[in-house]
C-alpha cells in the first residue's frame, strides 16, 4: 500500500509513441530531432491532462540522448537516458510559474542559463503554467527568451494561451494539443485495466471517457476511483452510480413515453430522477444532448460524430427509426429554450413539467387535434336553443367554449357568442369578436348605464395597461341613434378603437353602434404624462426616433 503510484503517474508516457491523442504534434517534434532543426523556444498550449508537460520531458530526454533510435525515439539505455528516468539528470530543470511568478524568480533563472550542461547537449528549461508570470517577469524574460545560449533551449506550457504576452508568443514556435477523443481513452484504459488485471466493461470505460471530457489524466484519476468503488471489476452500473451519472436508459424511457403522448409516465420519470438527487439543469443539458445523439444517429454520414460502444449506439440507432426529424428539430429547440430560461424560473419543477408536456404533445394524436375546432354554438331563448340549426363553424372569433354537439349550460342573450378552443394565436388579445352581420340575430336597445358597465368591463380585463389607464379616465355618452362620444385626452386612442367597437356592438348587442371619438385639448404644461404617452409624442415630432428605438433594440421602463 506504501508503494502503491496512482495510474495518471504509474502509466505516464515516456516515449513520443507512447503519446495518446497528439500524433500530428509528436511526429513534428521527432523530425525536428532527425533533422536537427531545433528551435530555441516552444510553447505548449492546450486543455488540462492532454499531454503538455509529459511531451516537454520526452523531448528534453531525446534531444539529449546519445543514442536516439531511427524513428527519433530516445534509447533509454545511456546515461543521459538512464539519468533522466531515475530523475537526477541535471540538464533539465522545471519551474512552476504560478508559484515562481516573481522578477527575481526569472532573474534566478537566467543566471542558470549561462552554465553549460554537465552532461549532453542541451539544458531544457521547462516553465509550467507560464501565463501566470507576472507583466514585469515577462519583460524580464524577453531578452533571454529571444537570444539564448546556444546550448539553453525553453519550453513553455499552459492552458490560457490568450493570457500570454504577444511579444513572447512571437518568439516561440507555438503547439496546439487537442483534446483526446473518447475512442482513444477508451483504448488507452482498455490497455491499463489489462496490465492490472482488471476487468471492465466498455461501457463503463466510454462512460469514463465522456466524464473526462477529453483529458487522460482525469481519465485515468476517475478509472482510479471506480476501480476502488467496484473491488476490481468495473461495469456500467458501478461507474454511474459511483460517479452521479444519470444513466441513458431513463432517456429512452422517457422517450417512448414522449412518443406515446403519455404524460403521467413522463411525469413519473422525472420524480424517479430527481428523488436520486440530480439537478434539474442537469436533466435538461442530458435531455439535449440525447435529441442531438438521436439526430446524428438518424443519417449514416453523420454516425461517425457520436462516440459510444456498438452495443449502446444500436439502442440509439433503433431510436432513431420511431423518431421524426421535425419533432427531433422541435425537441431540441425546446429543451435549449427550458435550459436558457430554467436559471430564472422560480418554480424550477414546473419548468421541468411543462417542458415534458409541450414535448408530448409534439406527438399529440390527429383525433386529439381536431378537438381543438372553433365553433359558434346558439346562445339565448330556450325555444332557440332547441333547433336543430347545425352550430356553424366560424374561424378567427372569441366565444364562449362549446365542444361540436354539445348544447350550452345556460341561455344569457340572443346572440351568438365564439370562443377560440386551444388557439394560441388569440394568447393576450382582448376579446375578439366575430363580425356583426354573423353574430347578432337583431339590434338590441341599451341604455347609458348598460353602456358604462361594457365599458368598464373591457377597460378592466384588457391586459394593455395603457389602454385601461386611459379608458377609466373617460366617460362615454350615448346619444341618438346609438352614436356614442368619447373624448379622450390623447389622439393615440383612435388606434384601438375598431376593437373597442366590435366589442361594444358583441357585447350590447347593436350593430348600428358608431364612436364620435373627439380629442380634448388642454394645457400639456399641467398635465401629467405617463413614459409611453412622452414617447408617442415625441414620435409624432420626430417619426425617425421609432427607427431609432427598433434599431437598437430599446424598451421603456
Amino acid at each position: 500500500m506504501d508503494n502503491y503510484i496512482v495510474s495518471a503517474r504509474k502509466y505516464r508516457p515516456a516515449t513520443f509513441h507512447s503519446v495518446v491523442g497528439q500524433k500530428s504534434l509528436t511526429t513534428t517534434l521527432k523530425n525536428a530531432i532527425n533533422n536537427r532543426k531545433l528551435a530555441h523556444a516552444y510553447l505548449f498550449c492546450g486543455p488540462r491532462g492532454v499531454g503538455k508537460t509529459t511531451c516537454a520531458r520526452i523531448f528534453a530526454k531525446t534531444i539529449n540522448c546519445f543514442q536516439p533510435t531511427p524513428d527519433g525515439e530516445a534509447c533509454n539505455e545511456c546515461e543521459s537516458c538512464r539519468s533522466f528516468n531515475e530523475n537526477r539528470s541535471l540538464n533539465i530543470h522545471e519551474l512552476d510559474a504560478a508559484s515562481n511568478n516573481s522578477v527575481d524568480d526569472i532573474r534566478a533563472l537566467t543566471e542558470q542559463v549561462r552554465i553549460m550542461p554537465q552532461l549532453g547537449k542541451y539544458k531544457v528549461y521547462i516553465i509550467d503554467e507560464v501565463h501566470m508570470l507576472t507583466q514585469a517577469a515577462f519583460n524580464a524574460f524577453l531578452k533571454t527568451l529571444e537570444e539564448p545560449p546556444h546550448h539553453a533551449l525553453f519550453i513553455l506550457a499552459t492552458t490560457e494561451k490568450h493570457k500570454i504576452l504577444p511579444t513572447i508568443l512571437s518568439r516561440c514556435q507555438i503547439y496546439d494539443f487537442n483534446r483526446i477523443g473518447i475512442n482513444d481513452i477508451v483504448e488507452y484504459l482498455e490497455y491499463v485495466a489489462g496490465q492490472e488485471n482488471i476487468v471492465c466493461e466498455p461501457e463503463a470505460l466510454n462512460v469514463i471517457a465522456q466524464k473526462a471530457d477529453g483529458g487522460m489524466r482525469d481519465a485515468l484519476s476517475i478509472f482510479d476511483q471506480a476501480v476502488s468503488f467496484s473491488q476490481g471489476n468495473v461495469t456500467y452500473q458501478t461507474v454511474i452510480e459511483n460517479l452521479n451519472v444519470l444513466d441513458y436508459d431513463y432517456y429512452f424511457r422517457m422517450t417512448d413515453a414522449i412518443l406515446q403522448n403519455d404524460v403521467p409516465k413522463c411525469l413519473l420519470l422525472l420524480n424517479e430522477i430527481l428523488s436520486k438527487g440530480f439537478d434539474g439543469q442537469h436533466i435538461i443539458s442530458g435531455l439535449s444532448l440525447f435529441f442531438r445523439d438521436i439526430l446524428v444517429c438518424k443519417d449514416p454520414q453523420t454516425i461517425v460524430l457520436f462516440e459510444v460502444g456498438d452495443a449502446v449506439k444500436e439502442k440509439y440507432i433503433e431510436s432513431a427509426r420511431r423518431c421524426e426529424t421535425d419533432f427531433l428539430y422541435k425537441a431540441m429547440e425546446l429543451a435549449n429554450e427550458t435550459d436558457l430560461n430554467y436559471r430564472y424560473s422560480k418554480n424550477k419543477r414546473f419548468s421541468l413539467e411543462l417542458l415534458l408536456v409541450r414535448l408530448c404533445q409534439l406527438k399529440a394524436s390527429p383525433e386529439e387535434g381536431d378537438k381543438k375546432k372553433i365553433v359558434i354554438e346558439p346562445i339565448g331563448r330556450e325555444e332557440e336553443a332547441k333547433t336543430d340549426a347545425k352550430p356553424q363553424v366560424l374561424k378567427d372569433a372569441p366565444a364562449v367554449a362549446t365542444e361540436i354537439g354539445k348544447a350550452p349550460e345556460a341561455p344569457v342573450k340572443p346572440i351568438a357568442r365564439v370562443r377560440l378552443n386551444g388557439n394560441p394565436e388569440q394568447a393576450g388579445k382582448p376579446n375578439p369578436v366575430a363580425s356583426p352581420d354573423e353574430s347578432l340575430s337583431q339590434d338590441q336597445p341599451f341604455s347609458q348605464d348598460d353602456l358604462v358597465r361594457v365599458w368598464k368591463k373591457y377597460a378592466a380585463q384588457s391586459q394593455d395597461v395603457y389602454l385601461k389607464n386611459m379608458m377609466s379616465y373617460i366617460n362615454p355618452q350615448l346619444k341618438d341613434n346609438y352614436k356614442i362620444e368619447v373624448e379622450a385626452l390623447n389622439p393615440h386612442f383612435k388606434e384601438s378603437s375598431p376593437v373597442i367597437k366590435e366589442y361594444l356592438v358583441s357585447e350590447l348587442g347593436n350593430r348600428h353602434i358608431e364612436l364620435d371619438i373627439r380629442i380634448k385639448k388642454e394645457d400639456h404644461t399641467q398635465t401629467l404624462f405617463t413614459d409611453k404617452e412622452k414617447y408617442l409624442y415625441m414620435v409624432d415630432k420626430n417619426p425617425h426616433l421609432k427607427d431609432l428605438v427598433q434599431a437598437f433594440n430599446l424598451r421603456l421602463n
